[in-house]
């Protein structure tokens, strides 16, 4: 067996590992982080039960930290009553991304975290299976249910050779973007093997894991070894680790290959992170900004090196360099050895340890600026500014941009040997203060619950027939980002859906919230890979609230399916893909014979406007079934069907 169906195997609770199947698994730990977790909390709530039911639970507050008004701050003020209420660890704003923090802290190999974010697969890089999901899926994996998803394929990484001076374990992650592209991990882990494993730390495999998010992988998965040992050992929690790997003999559905040794700097050009070149043949381009930091390079080790390249030197003029520091406990490292004095005489601005600019919170840039990031994601918008450009790079590679004012590289030879001298510290010491634990006998604690906070929607049960406009047509590749808007005021509605709605698509199309509202009922049409990028539910629920029965689309990205399930909407794809051209905002379409339609696996959709027809497929297994017939996930934990309560385990 590979190491993907070793710890699918471990911990399967129905289903069997054929990939496409509906299997069901045991979770050991979640994760939540602010922006998203208020939905699971307010979700899990409603279950009634006194505490959760995995054996570790983490609330993480990192994204929400902009305090524009009261609304962050009551959100937060929640969430700490909930934490206290049902059993769950408390990381406090500062103490860290939630990933870095989660995978130093709390990652055991061998065992399954399930986030509300979908960079949760960072967990891999320490032998743990980690895996994206949205919130009411989380919350019920914290009332003991098992996670459903497919049974995905295995993608084996065949790693070799080693990373050369100057380059970093973000420029492998972008070349494998650009060669698997936005879709291709699709229904798939991505299990990294070879060679080339062993000079790869713990953060240099978390920097490639997380980058598996962005071609839509389940997750992503390295062995258990001595690296990870080592890593184990200078966190203090020694006694968690233990080996893990594939059989010598083990299958894999597909194999790639990547030479280390033959990358060079790469760099992901506007608006798609699989748009990769290399550094040298994206041209002389004049930046606005530079951003070092996210859950994707914030290690001691990246921004050591930055710093490094930055020593000596000041930031060009008309360049805002921002760092954020993945956690405390490498905050503390790096003014222990000098990085952070570095970066303040080069002329950075320190912000906290959270995710920030990463997720548009506070640092856009100019009208038509450029902003050149160590992050994730470069969807248009994403950084604040509508008519931005985002470039995606390396820690030292946006380091020596910051000094040139333009893209650029290390080209020293002897910076080249300073950055190899630079290594993971031996200890990484620091505490745990800012992770509160969870307390016994609190169960009377008063749960704070400002305005803003409102009770969740619900949809209506399924009806059989449905007539409903076409309220928007896109194309290929939207993301979660475009169909529910991030930024500091959006987010902070984020608990309001009535509210935040409004929000819904503004940036493609700031008239969409009307026009659904005074449609009632509505469909949305869309090509390939429909709801790419964050794990954000919200891109479900804003539109669900608006009216949203239906989205007719090419395909779909994982996660946003199942949200779109969770929230009773029907996900249908169209059997023949030129229908999508035939459609047009505004159609009147129709659906007859929906209930029958859930069992056969396809409808029928006749376009009332232009007197055509066309066929739709639902590929639902008979528990998405009965959440749809129900009106979504929370109606059916609150009004399960004769004989489903005791299997709920409300």
């Amino acid at each position: 067996m590979n190491l993907t169906e070793k710890l699918l195997s471990q911990h399967m609770v129905f289903g069997t590992l054929a990939p496409g199947g509906e299997i069901g698994l045991r979770v050991e730990q979640t994760l939540t982080q602010d922006a998203l977790g208020m939905l699971t909390y307010m979700a899990f709530e409603q279950m009634g039960l006194p505490q959760v039911r995995t054996e570790l639970s983490v609330s993480y507050l990192d994204h929400n930290m902009a305090y524009l008004d009261y609304r962050n701050p009551d959100d937060h003020a929640y969430l700490r009553g909930i934490a206290k209420r049902y059993g769950i660890y408390l990381s406090e704003a500062g103490n860290g991304i939630c990933h870095v923090v989660h995978l130093s802290r709390f990652a055991i190999p061998g065992k399954l975290v399930v986030g509300t974010d979908s960079h949760t697969p960072c967990a891999g890089a320490a032998g743990m299976l980690g895996i994206g999901a949205g919130g009411l899926e989380v919350a019920a994996v914290m009332a003991g249910q098992p996670l459903r998803l497919r049974c995905p394929r295995v993608i084996r990484v065949e790693l070799t050779g080693r990373l050369g001076p100057g380059v970093n374990a973000k420029d492998a992650a972008l070349v494998l973007v650009g060669q698997l592209k936005v879709k291709g991990g699709l229904g798939a882990v991505l299990e990294y093997t070879g060679a080339g494993l062993q000079d790869l730390t713990v953060p240099q495999r978390m920097t490639l894991a997380n980058m598996g998010a962005e071609v839509g992988a389940t997750s992503s998965l390295f062995p258990s070894d001595e690296q990870t040992r080592t890593f184990f050992r200078a966190q203090g929690r020694e006694e968690d680790w233990l080996p893990l790997s594939a059989d010598a003999d083990a299958r894999y559905d597909e194999t790639i290959f990547c030479d280390l040794s033959q990358i060079v700097p790469m760099v992901a050009l506007p608006h798609q992170p699989d748009r990769v070149v290399p550094v040298t043949q994206a041209g002389s381009i004049k930046v606005d900004q530079v951003f070092i930091g996210s859950c994707t390079n914030s290690s001691y080790t990246d921004l050591t090196r930055a710093a490094a390249i930055l020593k000596g030197h000041t930031v060009a003029e008309g360049v805002s360099l921002v760092v954020t520091p993945g956690t405390r406990q490498s905050y503390a490292l790096l003014l222990q050895n000098g990085a952070i004095e570095s970066f303040v005489q080069a002329g950075a601005r320190i912000l906290e340890c959270g995710c920030g600019p990463c997720v548009g919170l506070g640092q856009a840039v100019r009208t038509g600026g450029v902003s050149v990031r160590t992050s994730n994601r470069n969807f248009k918008g994403r950084c604040g500014t509508e008519d931005s450009s985002v470039y995606l790079v390396s820690p030292e590679t946006a380091a020596a941009t910051a000094v040139l004012g333009r893209l650029a590289t290390v080209e020293d030879p002897k910076l080249h040997q300073v950055l190899a001298s630079i290594s993971e510290p031996e200890r990484y010491g620091g505490d745990d203060r800012m992770l509160r634990p969870p307390t016994a006998g609190e169960e009377q604690v008063e749960i704070l619950r400002g305005p803003n906070i409102q009770p969740i929607p619900m949809k209506e049960p399924l009806q059989d027939r449905l007539e409903a406009k076409v309220v928007i047509r896109l194309g290929d590749n939207v993301s979660t980002d475009e169909i529910a808007p991030a930024g500091a005021r959006n987010v902070s509605m984020r608990s309001n859906i009535p509210a935040v709605s409004r929000s819904t698509f503004s940036r493609l199309d700031p008239s969409f919230a009307d026009r659904a509202l005074q449609y009632g009922q509505s469909m949305i049409i869309a090509g390939e890979n429909y709801g790419q990028g964050s794990s954000r539910e919200h891109a479900a629920l804003m539109p669900m609230f608006l009216g949203v029965q239906a989205v007719l689309a090419k395909s779909f990205a994982r996660i946003h399916r199942t949200n779109l399930i969770n929230f009773g909407i029907l996900p249908l794809v169209f059997q023949d893909p030129a229908d999508w051209k035939g459609l047009e905002q505004g159609d009147s379409l129709e659906l007859v014979d929906i209930w029958k339609g859930l069992d056969q696996g396809r409808l029928l959709v006749r376009n009332q406007t232009h007197g055509a027809q066309f066929t739709v497929e639902l590929d639902i297994s008979p528990y998405e079934r009965e959440l749809l017939l129900s009106g979504g996930l929370l109606r059916y934990i609150k009004n399960p069907p004769t004989g489903k309560k005791k299997e709920l385990g409300l």
